[in-house]
């Protein structure tokens, strides 16, 4: 009785084990995610304005 209680017990920990780790990667993930969604947005930024300064500059000659 005492080792299908431990059996159950042990199943129980493993299946909490493996959510947290799920949720952590999917925490990884979402930074990630983040991080090149704003790399990407810098990014766009930054070749925006140099049309920008182009475009003045031109208009200015």
């Amino acid at each position: 009785m005492y080792e299908y209680e431990i059996s159950q017990y042990r199943s129980a920990e493993l299946i909490r084990q493996a959510e947290q780790e799920r949720l952590a990667r999917e925490v990884v993930r979402g930074r990630r995610a983040a991080r090149h969604e704003a790399t990407r947005h810098a990014a766009e930024d930054e070749s925006h304005s140099r049309g920008l300064r182009r475009l003045r500059s031109a208009r200015a000659a």
